[in-house]
């Protein structure tokens, strides 16, 4: 990309908009992830004996789907971004690049 069309890129009020909703909602998404996270390994360091209780009498623990969960929740918001990405942060980056192209 030329210095001259870099500029121009920069210069669109859309492309601050766009960084703005990405950066909105990439902390966002982390923040959810990484509280949930953060909260299961501290249910880990605090509370062993609560996470190590059986569910039904087998050997499957509390710990057990409270893992999975965190896991699927990850899958889970990285499809919400990808969703959101390509319907809104691609139709912004779209209207940038077609109105540099003019």
């Amino acid at each position: 990309m030329s210095a001259d069309r870099y500029e121009q890129v920069k210069a669109n009020p859309k492309f601050h908009q766009l960084v703005k909703q990405r950066s909105r909602w990439v902390w966002s998404l982390s923040a959810v992830i990484l509280t949930m996270y953060f909260s299961f390994i501290l249910l880990i360091a605090f509370s062993p004996e609560w996470l190590g209780q059986s569910l039904s009498g087998g050997v499957i623990t509390i710990g057990i789907p409270i893992g999975v969960f965190i896991i699927v929740m990850a899958f889970i918001l990285t499809g919400i971004y990808v969703h959101k990405a390509n319907k809104d942060f691609d139709r912004i980056n779209n209207e940038i690049i077609s109105e540099i192209k003019q």
